[in-house]
């Protein structure tokens, strides 16, 4: 089992930058394929940055391409997302995700809240 904990998140001008971190506690981190995801308030959870377990492989989403970095600390058990260039439209709580390659299994933080104010 994996548990999350999200920091990092708070209040920023847009064009501003912010960096989140994500803890993972338990044996499995480095089993896991682990991802941000985030939900605006009125809207369903969406697709942010995903990284593979050895960090060699990077997806972001469209809207965030260019803008955002997503990387592991395999020693640290954590995982970052740097995010540049921020919009309003970022605006969200952004949650950690942590897929078990061995089992499928989902497991998610708690939510670390990202505003961006114009």
């Amino acid at each position: 089992q994996v548990q999350l904990v999200e920091s990092g998140g708070g209040l920023v001008q847009a064009g501003g930058s912010l960096r989140l971190s994500c803890a993972a506690s338990g044996r499995t981190f480095n089993l896991s394929i682990m991802g941000w995801f985030r939900q605006a308030p009125g809207k369903e959870r969406e697709f942010v940055a995903r990284i593979s377990r050895n960090g060699g492989s990077t997806n972001y989403a469209d809207s965030v391409k260019g803008r955002f970095t997503i990387s592991r600390d395999s020693v640290k058990n954590t995982v970052y997302l740097q995010m540049n260039s921020l919009k309003p439209e970022d605006t969200a709580v952004y949650y950690c995700n942590a897929r078990s390659v061995v089992t499928s299994t989902d497991y998610w933080g708690q939510g670390t809240q990202v505003t961006v104010s114009s």
